[in-house]
């Protein structure tokens, strides 16, 4: 599987090291990063993309900020690395993966007496092997869901690329796959970052899963003539009751999926579950440039006076979905009483 061929995030020699993953399938560049900074702002400008993704490498960028504080001030290191802290903290808004892991990693400050790296680092590899664990489970427990024959559709990129490895949707239909589940795979483009067509495709392809790209606006019509029996996305955040934060175009699918009496399945781990919200009209939906809905790889597309309107991700509410899928088990129609039992059962 392409965890095993290589590592999109990767720890080595007091460094960061992350694909670039605008620059796929084109390039294969690695990039290296010795400062937390640094690490936001490729988070923030997509060289790193997806939740649980995101969450590794912001704690990766805790290990920087932790290293480069104690070189500097070894007896005040907790106080100069709020700073860096905060920076990592507002780098994408909507994935509650990035908050998540950065508290856990101020969990064990106080647990820290000298240089922070030792305690640090192997917190930031088990928060990396637990996701890759997580997938795993997630995809036989998807997996289980599908019929014989089944046909899928996916949206953005849910796959390694997003996570620590395997992947939540696309480790589902991985999974499906590998045990003769899945008859096709369709993969929306995506726009405008092309997630699909760019890094949805490539990593299908390079298990040797077949995979049609189609354009998102097809999708109504490819459900239209009865060739879908799945649709399969990730997450960015889930509200106690079960409301979806995804890639901007998941809800579009959830609706069509009601309309035309298709299966609706999210698959996410549970560190992508926020309690804290009750529903998602509580959730910040980030907002990006204009110019990334006005240019395709950095040519103009639109006239220069047009306007755009760019909102990264929507909501999917509970209701419209079949089944969340997580590490821990399942919880098929969603409610607050459903997402509850799953979640405190874990403490």
């Amino acid at each position: 599987m392409l965890q095993n061929n290589f590592r999109h995030i990767n720890w080595q020699n007091n460094q960061l090291y992350l694909l670039d993953q605008r620059k796929l399938p084109q390039e294969q560049i690695t990039l290296t990063f010795t400062q937390a900074s640094e690490v936001a702002k490729a988070i923030q400008d997509m060289v790193v993309r997806g939740a649980p993704a995101i969450g590794i490498t912001a704690a990766y960028g805790v290990v920087l900020a932790a290293n480069n504080a104690y070189k500097n001030t070894a007896n005040n290191w907790k106080t100069v690395i709020k700073t860096d802290l905060q920076i990592l903290a507002q780098a994408r808004p909507t994935a509650v993966n990035l908050i998540w892991a950065l508290d856990r990693m101020k969990a064990r400050f106080s647990e820290i007496q000298s240089n922070p790296e030792p305690i640090l680092l192997a917190e930031a590899k088990a928060i990396h092997q637990e996701d890759i664990e997580a997938n795993y489970k997630m995809g036989d427990l998807g997996a289980n869901l599908l019929p014989e024959n089944c046909r899928v559709l996916t949206h953005c990129n849910a796959g390694a690329l997003a996570t620590g490895g395997y992947g939540t949707a696309l480790g589902v239909i991985r999974s499906a796959y590998a045990t003769n589940k899945i008859k096709q795979v369709y993969a929306d483009e995506t726009r405008p970052w092309l997630q699909g067509a760019r890094l949805t495709a490539w990593e299908l392809l390079q298990d040797n899963i077949p995979v049609t790209l189609l354009a998102d606006g097809a999708a109504a019509y490819l459900m239209q003539q009865k060739k879908v029996d799945w649709i399969i996305v990730g997450s960015d955040r889930i509200t106690a009751n079960g409301d979806v934060a995804n890639k901007i175009g998941t809800y579009s699918l959830a609706v069509l999926a009601r309309q035309h009496g298709i299966k609706f399945m999210v698959a996410a781990p549970t560190s992508t579950i926020d309690m804290n919200l009750k529903s998602g009209e509580q959730i910040i939906i980030e907002e990006r440039s204009a110019n990334e809905v006005l240019t395709i790889a950095g040519k103009t597309i639109a006239p220069k006076q047009a306007q755009a309107w760019n909102p990264s991700f929507d909501v999917t509410p509970a209701h419209l979905v079949d089944a969340i899928v997580t590490e821990k088990g399942i919880v098929e129609q969603p409610n607050l009483e459903r997402i509850e039992q799953l979640f405190y059962q874990l403490t």
